[in-house]
């Protein structure tokens, strides 16, 4: 089953005219409490019709979704619109309207004020063009003025605090369980005879593998965030990459009871791009296979190439519920708890802004979940 909006609507459709919208931005910019209050709150705030639509915006949430634009370019839209949400647009009703948005803290939030309730949620976005990743704190509360609904909503840049919360991850707990089998095995050496040395040298080799792994993607994924990354093109086989990313994970603690190995399908080719980058790819896709699959279950890597496109693919057995579909590309969204969710999302964000390819999967309870990877096969400048 492939992912793609339905014509589920999380919202309603339906918009007021350009008019009716200018008319209710003059309720607020021409009363002076109404205009100067927004100005002295510490985050990005609008004031949203009964349609959703924005009819007042102050300089936080210009400097967010339209720096160095006028006001007027974003009235009349509505917040995913005008933060460049890459669903605002995948259906002609806009922001809201997709069965992406029924999973969006935002579009939760605003219909709960509307039906008069004040909430706070949190909001995940990946915007189109640069792949960039918001992590929003969001408020909606009603309003009336002058008898007409209106819900106020207010953004909190939160990604920051969800970058912290990943390398606290990262580096207070995978990080310091890899030492502390570090230091286990180190400490049975002295006691250890030549076969147990034998056995605890490999597995100190491998923890030392898994160290650098873990260091390596999160810098790999903060340069990349921060436009840092440097894109580096080598000639190389396809297969040479493959076998290299299942020999790194064969042994992993991740895949005790699985099998991983090479689809027979698989073609041989050689390929132009940034082996590191596509090497990362390859094994964080293969890592989150790993986890989705039960013991005894296996995950299969393979690729086919020709002269413009090269694709690669992961399949497990596993199968992602809806909900998790919907939500799998997103920074901060994991089904192994808070602060896990890295590993789709730089997938995504490494394949398409730096090897300017694309990535999708299907998931099915019959035909398990396939996460494909599609880059060029020849050099990009």
């Amino acid at each position: 089953m492939e992912l793609k909006p339905d014509p589920t609507r999380a919202a309603l459709a339906e918009r007021a005219a350009a008019g009716e919208v200018r008319r209710q931005s003059r309720l607020f910019s021409e009363r002076m409490l109404l205009r100067i209050l927004p100005e002295v709150v510490p985050c990005a705030l609008v004031v949203l019709n009964a349609q959703r639509q924005i009819v007042f915006a102050n300089d936080r949430f210009m400097d967010l979704a339209y720096p160095g634009k006028r006001r007027d370019q974003v009235y009349g839209l509505r917040p995913g619109e005008a933060l460049g949400c890459i669903h605002a647009n995948e259906s002609l009703d806009g922001c809201g309207t997709t069965e992406f948005c029924s999973t969006c803290g935002a579009v939760g939030a605003i219909l709960a004020s509307q039906q008069g309730q004040a909430e706070v949620r949190e909001c995940r976005i990946l915007r189109g063009e640069t792949s960039e990743a918001l992590d929003l704190r969001v408020w909606a509360s009603p309003v009336e003025v002058e008898g007409e609904s209106f819900s106020v909503f207010a953004a909190l840049d939160i990604s920051h605090e969800k970058r912290r919360q990943a390398l606290e991850r990262i580096f207070l707990h995978d990080i310091h369980n890899v030492a502390c089998g570090l230091s286990w095995c180190i400490g049975f050496l002295d006691k250890a005879g030549p076969q147990e040395r034998g056995r605890h040298l490999d597995d100190i080799r491998r923890l030392c593998r898994e160290l650098n792994e873990e260091i390596g993607a999160q810098r790999t994924l903060l340069r990349a965030e921060s436009g840092e990354l440097v894109f580096t093109q080598t000639k190389f086989g396809t297969l040479d990459l493959l076998n290299e990313a299942i020999d790194l994970y064969r042994s992993h603690p991740v895949a005790q009871g699985r099998a991983l190995c090479l689809d027979e399908r698989a073609q041989d080719a050689t390929v132009v791009s940034d082996r590191v980058l596509l090497l990362r790819v390859v094994c964080n896709l293969i890592k989150n296979a790993l986890e989705a699959c039960r013991e005894g279950q296996a995950v299969t890597v393979g690729c086919t190439a020709n002269s413009e496109t090269a694709e690669f693919w992961v399949h497990n057995a596993g199968f992602m519920p809806r909900e998790v579909q919907l939500q799998i590309f997103q920074r901060s969204f994991s089904t192994k708890g808070l602060g896990r969710g890295l590993g789709t999302y730089s997938v995504r964000l490494l394949t398409e802004r730096y090897l300017k390819g694309s990535v999708s999967f299907t998931s099915s309870a019959e035909f398990g979940t396939t996460f494909r990877v599609r880059c060029p096969a020849t050099a990009v400048f």
